[in-house]
């Protein structure tokens, strides 16, 4: 681990106009007067993506997935290539690479590519060199040199890439929120910030609805015990939340978060034959297709047919829904049917491993509120709910009260204790 070398992060908001790229390059110019090495990882200005998206749609109904990802690749370069430029004005050494010149190298799944590995001998040329290194995010490439993309915020997955390929003693993730908060505090006036939050929390926030971090930027993390710390690039000298592996000096309340998510959809088969060999019928064409499925409920079988619904991503409906219909009727089902209408209501904890209770306390919470749940899921530190879309702010505000997470905790172990405890961790695991 290069004690003096950090990998940092900054979102679309953090150099979303000129003068957010100038701050930054601010930023990066004290960091480097203390002697620390900086490689920055930065996302396409905010609203770039969406522009180039939009264009493509109006150009073509169903673009080519390879296409569009040469397409949305660009907004990043623009973004790298504009901080270098900073950077050089203020005469410092500096110079911007794409996914490609990086050495970050992924699968072929174009548009939610996976990263194989990082040849990172360029960069560490570069890095001896005393350049900052400004790197594209969210792009790489695949065996054929093709641009890949990572997906919806994959610059947070570069970034702890990049950061464990270099042996950086930390990636700072800077986005226009100060830390991780226990429920988006634009829902939850009374929301707190957090100090500390496991990976393992963070890995369930992450996949149920938390915008900060992206959940395979986590599991990098997590996977190689890089400590990650979310910061706001708008507060000078805050010390933002920090995401580490879990001990027992840990503060572990029974719930660490709420989390929402409105991009769900759930579809359902009706009056499905009951036979072995169905689940696979309808699963295994999703699965190819790469959609990703996440609750499943079957009902109980009558009179040998039964009901069966699933969730998934809201943007996957529309392809999800021409697979189910040609599904529908090889296997005889009577319909099927979609609702995009509905959320995701989570809770999240760690120390939910050790206190019963807390679904009990989920239901009579939402029933207070008059709110129906129409399917739950469960893991060792987490919850969910779906329920209908309009009641998401009134059911997130209630469970919020109802686990006490708008009162400040006692003790919390500090956030400087909590990297020394990690990296204490990962060393012994290496020995």
């Amino acid at each position: 681990m290069n004690k003096s070398l950090v990998v940092q992060k900054y979102g679309g908001t953090s150099v979303g106009t000129l003068d957010r790229i100038r701050h930054v390059a601010q930023r990066i110019a004290r960091i480097r007067e203390t002697g620390t090495q900086v490689v920055v990882v930065v996302s396409a200005m905010a609203g770039e993506t969406d522009k180039l998206v939009k264009m493509a749609r109006e150009i073509c109904d169903n673009p080519e997935r390879r296409e569009m990802d040469l397409l949305l690749s660009s907004g990043e370069r623009i973004s790298s290539a504009l901080l270098t430029m900073a950077l050089q004005s203020r005469g410092i050494p500096a110079i911007s690479m794409t996914g490609r010149q990086i050495g970050l190298q992924t699968d072929s799944v174009h548009t939610r590519a996976r990263i194989k590995q990082i040849d990172a001998k360029r960069a560490r040329q570069a890095l001896k060199n005393n350049n900052v290194i400004v790197v594209a995010g969210f792009q790489g490439i695949n065996e054929q040199g093709d641009v890949t993309t990572l997906g919806r915020g994959g610059s947070d997955t570069s970034a702890v890439a990049l950061a464990v390929a270099l042996g950086a003693s930390q990636c700072e993730i800077y986005t226009d929120v100060d830390g991780v908060y226990t429920a988006d505090p634009r829902m939850v006036p009374k929301a707190r910030k957090l100090d500390v939050v496991s990976y393992d929390e963070m890995l369930e926030m992450a996949s149920l609805g938390a915008k900060v971090l992206q959940i395979r930027c986590v599991e990098f993390a997590h996977k190689f015990q890089m400590p990650l710390v979310v910061k706001s690039s708008y507060i000078e000298g805050g010390k933002g939340t920090l995401i580490c592996e879990e001990n027992a000096n840990m503060e572990q309340p029974v719930v660490s978060g709420i989390m929402y998510d409105k991009n769900q959809a759930k579809i359902t088969l009706k009056e499905v034959p009951d036979q072995p060999g169905i689940a696979a019928n309808i699963f295994e064409p999703i699965a190819a297709a790469g959609l990703s499925v996440d609750m499943i409920i079957q009902n109980i079988s009558a009179e040998g047919h039964t009901d069966l619904s699933f969730t998934l991503g809201r943007e996957e409906l529309n392809e999800a829904m021409v697979i189910m219909e040609k599904i529908a009727k090889k296997i005889h089902a009577v319909n099927v049917s979609a609702d995009s209408k509905i959320s995701k209501i989570s809770i999240v904890g760690a120390g939910m491993r050790s206190h019963s209770g807390v679904a009990a306390r989920i239901f009579k919470s939402l029933s207070k509120e008059k709110i129906n749940i129409l399917m739950i899921s469960t893991s060792e530190i987490k919850v969910s709910c779906i329920i209908e879309q309009k009641h998401t702010k009134a059911a997130v505000n209630a469970l919020h009260k109802a686990f006490g997470l708008d009162k400040k905790p006692t003790a919390v172990k500090s956030i400087e204790k909590q990297k020394t405890a990690t990296r204490k961790k990962s060393k012994a695991k290496k020995k």
